[in-house]
């Protein structure tokens, strides 16, 4: 199947990750309230509304054609991104934040299920990257995926902390 595909739905669906990722961030700052973890979760908070109007600027800077024709004579490409996004807890919309944070027990699963969601992130942005056929788009990309990678070391290095103590 050959199917149109650019950042603008890579960034379409970065913003609703970033938008159900506000909401765990704020849920589990208040499950955790009044202890280190729960500021890191505050300020994961802020910067996923930063995040959001960083996307949001990026989108509009984008050509909002269809863009370039990706050649998947098995669909396999479109059925794998949106199952990777149909996955991502980020992306389930509302209440998904509250379901995840139902299995949190304590502030080390908190920061496990966090960074497992911001790799999930990661890779899917990867994958949506290696869909895009165009540099300009893949460029575009690639700021989602430092992004979230940033908050991988940050998240991870939380969690490294809190097992040392």
């Amino acid at each position: 199947m050959i199917y149109p595909f650019n950042a603008v739905e890579a960034v379409k669906i970065a913003l609703s990750i970033e938008e159900n990722g506000l909401d765990f961030y704020n849920g589990a700052a208040k499950k955790f309230a009044h202890t280190k973890t729960a500021d890191l979760f505050s300020r994961l908070a802020q910067e996923e509304v930063r995040h959001k109007a960083l996307f949001q600027k990026l989108l509009e800077s984008l050509p909002q054609d269809e863009g370039p024709s990706v050649y998947d004579p098995n669909n396999e490409m479109d059925q794998y991104l949106k199952m990777m996004a149909g996955m991502h807890v980020f992306s389930k919309g509302p209440g998904a934040a509250d379901k995840a944070l139902e299995r949190v027990t304590d502030e080390k699963s908190a920061l496990e299920l966090a960074i497992s969601f911001e790799k999930d992130s990661v890779v899917l942005y990867v994958q949506l990257k290696a869909a895009s056929a165009e540099l300009s788009d893949q460029i575009a990309i690639d700021k989602l995926i430092a992004e979230e990678s940033r908050h991988v070391r940050v998240l991870s290095g939380e969690y490294n902390k809190l097992l040392e103590n």
